[in-house]
């Protein structure tokens, strides 16, 4: 097996998760989010106990900056403790 980067890995995770949330960000924009999360929670056979707030720029910038940080930090981590694995099997063979 082959290490990878941390650096890389922590900025993959961290713009995939930031970009899903700019995703969301932008359905709350459009008005769309309520709807959205209403017909998934009753997917799950569950009634819609949330309400989606008035839009604000300033939640939604602290939003996607906060959870791609967070992605960043876990694709980080994952990757040092794979190549920790990868040492590990190397030294064993």
């Amino acid at each position: 097996m082959t290490s990878i980067r941390p650096h890389s890995v922590g900025l993959a995770l961290g713009l995939f998760i930031a970009l899903w949330h700019v995703l969301w960000v932008s359905l709350v924009w459009t008005g769309v989010a309520q709807a959205l999360i209403d017909f998934v929670f009753r997917l799950h056979m569950i009634e819609p106990p949330y309400r989606i707030t008035a839009f604000s720029f300033a939640t939604a910038t602290l939003l996607v900056v906060v959870t791609g940080a967070i992605g960043y930090a876990s694709g980080w981590l994952i990757a040092v403790i794979w190549n920790g694995r990868v040492r590990r099997s190397t030294a064993g063979s």
